[in-house]
């Protein structure tokens, strides 16, 4: 099939590989942008481990905890300029409020009462819609529980407290000083914003994630030449180097390399164990795709018309 400039460039802006690679890429599977990817990983020419998230939603990742439990929202604008808004900001903090009394779900959120005033989320949203003038989302949310112990939370790059665009909720279970437990769930919490895990365990990763590496970890081996039963064994091996470096407890712990995450975890327990439950990233506007526009383009239309 034939392959688009703009098919080359989406994979070009997404791996870094040049454009001759992605158009080789592309032919090789032709035009599927994602086994491309893997197709160029498989040559050794791109890093990239999934689609890069290409996004435009802006707004505020807002997150509120109480006792044992944590809620975060993802509320969106059409520009970072609502972002800096104070009026939006406080709206977002009270939507994460008022999402702490509820299970979590956006249905539940929408219909739940603001701290202040009389008004519903939903309404709020609209209000604020009316009052700013632009287009707002909750677009989803998450909650977190333990007992006994803590929801610890990190907002990185805070605009404003609790407030920001990458924000996370770790569950940490333990019966021990819940300050000390809260303080190092926030560093976990610090960890998991940095060093990104896919999950708490390994027996907890994608299978789906899993086979996909193995199939590309099978094919660079091939390439080697070795016989199958060496191929065999190299593939284990990059596989266990996966998990270490996608598990969060076998993680290298960013407050102190010198230890995994779970490592961090024993150390710091004292007469009551620490575990982390589960933990919970938003990153601003993930997953939506971005509309690009040629604003030369645009200029020109609409002096020609």
């Amino acid at each position: 099939m034939a392959i688009s400039a703009a098919q080359v460039k989406e994979l070009r802006d997404q791996t870094g590989a040049g454009m001759m690679d992605c158009k080789a890429a592309l032919t090789e599977t032709n035009g599927d942008i994602e086994a491309a990817i893997d197709w160029l990983r498989t040559k050794g020419l791109s890093k990239a481990a999934k689609k890069a998230d290409r996004v435009a939603a802006e707004g505020l990742i807002g997150v509120a905890t109480g006792d044992g439990k944590a809620v975060m929202v993802e509320v969106n604008s059409e520009t970072d300029f609502v972002a800096r808004n104070a009026e939006f900001q406080a709206l977002v903090a009270g939507i994460a409020e008022a999402a702490l009394s509820t299970d979590g779900s956006i249905a539940a959120i929408n219909a739940a009462k603001m701290p202040s005033g009389d008004k519903t989320v939903e309404e709020a949203i609209s209000n604020a819609i009316a009052t700013i003038g632009e287009n707002m989302t909750l677009r989803r949310a998450a909650e977190i529980a333990v007992s006994p112990g803590v929801v610890a939370s990190y907002v990185h790059n805070a605009v404003a407290p609790n407030l920001g665009k990458i924000g996370v909720l770790v569950g940490v279970q333990s019966s021990g000083d819940a300050e000390k437990v809260s303080a190092l769930g926030r560093q976990v919490a610090m960890h998991v914003a940095a060093a990104a895990p896919l999950a708490v365990r390994e027996d907890e990763v994608d299978p789906a994630v899993v086979e996909r590496e193995r199939a590309i970890f099978i094919e660079q081996a091939r390439e080697s030449g070795k016989p199958d039963s060496i191929i065999e064994k190299m593939v284990e091996g990059r596989i266990r180097k996966f998990h270490q470096e996608v598990v969060l407890l076998s993680q290298a712990f960013v407050v102190d390399t010198e230890k995994t995450v779970a490592e961090a975890l024993k150390a710091a327990e004292d007469g009551a164990t620490i575990e982390v439950t589960e933990f919970v990233v938003f990153r601003l506007g993930e997953g939506v795709e971005k509309q690009e526009s040629d604003f030369a383009a645009e200029v020109a239309a609409a002096a020609g018309s």
